[in-house]
């Protein structure tokens, strides 16, 4: 690619940016723009279906961390930051955006709250929103951290979450690394078995939400268990 038109087709790419955001991007464009800022004067389009081909996707590629970079790219320890950079960047901003004492009434905030909790990660965890009567949020408690495939849930920590920060009602939310939305048989007896021993104590389970990748699935929204968010 010639330098004149080199440097057209990078400026193409960035107002089709700023006038359509990246919905119109397939990921090996996202990849090539970000790569702009890496690359100076070299094809990025080639260098992103590289590390997309030896990454399978863009979450895979993100979430490796430095040193794979590294050897299986052939790329600098600074480009490698760079890719490392974007879940940790996403997370801290999902983090700093929703602030202080949200407010879970629904299952698209609690499911897009409950996505932020899940950015960048490859492994299964499994958290419980504490919420006042209000639907307002008092902690996410992190209860559980597992293997790529599964995380080991005991109903007595979610009674003791809930407990200890003064739930009026709580929000299951674990992820899947795998990509699977579908809950399993596992998942389905857990949010039995916490719904009837939270009873015990007055407290409700409003919603399960399941987290993958950029998709969630509410327990509410299909009246499985749950008591919904009235």
């Amino acid at each position: 690619m010639s330098g004149a038109l080199h440097k057209g087709h990078r400026a193409r790419f960035r107002q089709r940016y700023r006038e359509t955001g990246l919905e119109s991007f397939a990921d090996h464009e996202v990849l090539e723009l970000l790569l702009f800022y890496c690359y100076p004067q070299r094809n990025t389009n080639d260098i992103a279906h590289r590390m997309l081909r030896e990454f399978g996707s863009l979450p895979h590629l993100f979430e490796a961390d430095v040193e794979t970079l590294v050897a299986r790219l052939g790329c600098s320890e600074n480009i490698a930051v760079l890719l490392n950079l974007m879940p940790a960047i996403a997370k801290r901003y999902f983090n700093k955006k929703w602030g202080e004492k949200i407010i879970l009434d629904n299952p698209k905030t609690a499911g897009e709250y409950a996505q932020s909790l899940f950015v960048g990660l490859t492994c299964e965890r499994f958290y419980v929103l504490s919420v006042d009567a209000r639907n307002r949020l008092n902690h996410a408690s992190l209860i559980s951290q597992g293997t790529l495939d599964e995380a080991a849930i005991y109903p007595r920590e979610v009674v003791k979450a809930a407990v200890h920060n003064q739930a009026s009602a709580v929000i299951l939310a674990h992820n899947h690394p795998g990509g699977t939305l579908k809950p399993s048989r596992g998942d389905l007896e857990v949010t039995r078995q916490i719904v009837t021993g939270l009873e015990f104590i007055n407290v409700i389970v409003l919603d399960h939400i399941i987290v993958a990748g950029d998709a969630y699935y509410s327990f509410a929204q299909r009246r499985q268990f749950v008591a919904g968010y009235g």
